[in-house]
């Protein structure tokens, strides 16, 4: 699956994506309650500076008493007494209103956090067992998008944003109270307002889940350009691409600028049409007030507090609708990250598989055709059978197959027909964790993780003492390199081993397969990029590597070549000879013959 093409379809299944989402939610309910228990306080006392506007009004500016009888209770309250008490009140409901803030702030931002922590940890995993094929088809940005950044999109938001629904509902829900009780006639237009006021949410998210889309593919491609302009640099320098790259960084930055217009062009209108909306209900609420303040309907304490109220909701309104829409985007991006969770590695183990434990006979390829693109073969009805402890030579044009056939023994790929056996069974029927430890390859190009140079090497088999691993570093060769670091195998290495040369990150590499002391080993071009000098020290680590075992090795060198038991020529997918280099020779207008003359024949007269 193609991830840039996403359509997440599921993004208004409100039900379902919040059936998805609550495992993830579940075990933080308690903390959750306990911010919705905050929420609610915090909400109601926004009206308590409206409310305090009424009593503020007809007793301070009147200049009247408040008298209270009520049972066997009796007391007086004046205006000046009052002038001081409401003051003091607001201030102190303000300061307990900010306490309940930064709890409500606090729990939410650590739910939100750990919500996101555990989605980015199930979808990382996932990710890491996902097929290669899936990194072939999808650019590394989108794939840092749409494994990371969605799940924070999607539930660092959902709580807060709950949350603050809750406090702007009950802060509205305060407000209106407090409007009924200054007046229920003016309350209803108030009710009113506030509902036509949301009207314009509703005809909005489709724009939303667009604009998302869009602006999820354009991210990848911005992150994808920046990965490739660092890992691409010299390459960059060498040609003069710097404008190239930046051009198209230009073109990625405009277009996310375009969608975010358009998206504003369509629904920017919003807030001028609730603007609008709380004016016209502002405006009705002054002629009707001033009409049932002059009938003695209402006091002019009762409507002050009232028309603060009604300016006062007008924020919790905007929230609201704010809110929604955010919310809208969340469930977006909860529609795309489980469109991932929902994603499954084409290559699986097969129901009862069994570990593989060695190799006592023979691997087979039995009829193997393989396509990476559908009806484009790479490989067709090939057939070639492997001894324990051979080494098979693999060589050809560039293009012809080599690679794919070795990356199919470990199933980096599977197999449209035919079979693949280690001892007559199926490698399918094996577990891919046994059949993968009971191989070591060694690329031309190999990845070393940022680390130090012995836990590169561990990589290999981190149960491994250290005699093994002393003995995988003699036989790779690594003894004089390391002597010659400060700090030897605790040597830190930058990204993907740059501070080492290419010989040296091959020996590395050696030495960690070494340390997997698996019984087949794959060599693919391991020493195509290296100077003679280098080549030859990797030689040597080679051949201890290669002792004993079943190997494949794709090579260009005639002495390595020349050394193998066999030698395997394939072209265009097929295999079109088989024997040893003397064998091989004697065929007339041979591929490989031709191949020899063309290549290996100057190797030799250089050597």
């Amino acid at each position: 699956m193609k991830l840039e093409t996403t359509t997440a379809q599921n993004s208004f299944k409100y039900g379902w994506l919040l059936s998805r989402v609550f495992p993830y939610v579940k075990p933080y309910l308690f903390r959750i309650f306990l911010g919705f228990l905050v929420a609610v306080p915090l909400g109601l006392l926004d009206g308590v500076t409206a409310f305090a506007l009424k009593p503020y009004m007809d007793y301070v500016i009147g200049g009247r008493e408040f008298t209270l009888n009520w049972h066997n209770i009796h007391f007086t309250i004046t205006s000046m007494q009052m002038a001081l008490i409401i003051p003091f009140g607001v201030v102190l409901f303000a300061a307990f209103q900010g306490i309940l803030r930064y709890l409500n702030g606090y729990l939410s931002t650590w739910t939100s956090q750990r919500i996101t922590n555990d989605i980015k940890f199930d979808l990382f995993d996932r990710l890491i067992h996902m097929h290669p094929q899936f990194f072939d088809e999808n650019s590394s940005g989108v794939i840092i998008t749409r494994y990371m950044n969605d799940p924070a999109t999607a539930s660092d938001g959902i709580i807060d944003n709950i949350k603050s629904i809750t406090t702007s509902l009950f802060g509205a829900l305060g407000l209106i109270a407090v409007m009924l009780y200054s007046s229920w006639k003016l309350a209803i237009i108030g009710v009113v307002v506030l509902c036509a006021a949301f009207l314009p949410v509703a005809l909005i998210r489709k724009r939303i889940k667009s604009a998302s889309n869009k602006n999820m593919v354009i991210g990848g491609n911005i992150t994808t350009n920046i990965n490739e302009t660092y890992a691409g640099n010299k390459v960059m320098a060498a040609y003069g691409l710097q404008e190239r790259q930046s051009k198209y960084f230009k073109e990625q930055i405009w277009n996310s600028f375009n969608v975010n217009m358009s998206l504003y062009k369509r629904s920017g209108w919003m807030s001028p049409i609730m603007y609008i909306i709380a004016s016209l209900g502002i405006a009705t609420v002054l002629g009707v007030g001033t009409y049932l303040i002059n009938s003695g309907d209402m006091t002019a304490g009762s409507f002050a507090s009232f028309v603060t109220s009604l300016l006062l909701l007008y924020k919790p309104v905007k929230t609201l609708g704010n809110t929604l829409t955010s919310i809208q985007n969340i469930f977006v991006a909860l529609g795309r990250v489980f469109e991932l969770f929902d994603l499954k590695s084409e290559i699986v183990n097969s129901p009862n598989a069994k570990e593989l434990k060695g190799i006592s006979d023979s691997i087979k390829f039995e009829n193997v055709n393989f396509e990476y693109v559908s009806n484009q073969p790479v490989l067709k009805n090939l057939n070639l059978s492997v001894a324990k402890n051979e080494t098979l030579a693999i060589v050809g044009n560039s293009g012809g197959g080599k690679t794919t056939l070795v990356n199919l023994i470990p199933r980096f790929y599977d197999i449209q027909f035919g079979a693949i056996k280690i001892d007559d069974v199926d490698i399918k029927e094996y577990t891919i964790e046994s059949l993968r430890k009971n191989i070591s390859m060694v690329f031309q190009d190999n990845f070393l993780y940022t680390g130090t140079i012995r836990e590169n090497i561990m990589m290999g088999n981190y149960k491994a003492s250290d005699d093994e691993l002393n003995q995988a570093i003699s036989f790779a060769h690594l003894q004089d390199m390391l002597s010659e670091l400060p700090q030897g195998l605790d040597t830190q290495l930058g990204e993907k081993g740059l501070t080492l040369s290419g010989g040296q990150r091959q020996r590395v590499a050696i030495a960690r397969a070494m340390l997997r002391n698996a019984p087949i080993v794959i060599l693919d071009e391991a020493t195509s990029a290296l100077d003679n000098e280098s080549e030859a020290i990797v030689q040597k680590a080679m051949d201890n590597l290669m002792k004993d075992r079943t190997v494949f090795i794709i090579a260009h060198r005639l002495s390595t070549i020349k050394n193998a038991d066999r030698i395997a020529v394939i072209n265009e997918g097929e295999l079109v000879e088989l024997g040893t280099h003397e064998e091989l020779m004697n065929i007339e207008n041979g591929q490989y013959k031709a191949l020899y003359e063309m290549q290996f024949k100057k190797q030799e007269a250089a050597v």
